[in-house]
């Protein structure tokens, strides 16, 4: 036998769904993309020190 569970179970299920799977691929995406922004960020400090030494010399 069915029950009648009321038309704002089905939008409460679909957000808890939506909200899990968002927040799995928000920590995913976080996992690689902060590394990657660090290592960037110091290739391009490395990259800028550089140029700088080549001017000075």
């Amino acid at each position: 036998m069915l029950n009648y569970i009321g038309p704002g179970m089905d939008g409460g299920v679909l957000s808890v769904v939506f909200g899990i799977l968002l927040s799995f691929f928000m920590a995913i995406f976080a996992i690689v993309w902060y590394p990657f922004k660090r290592f960037l960020k110091k290739f391009k400090k490395k990259t800028v020190s550089q140029q700088e030494d080549e001017k000075v010399a």
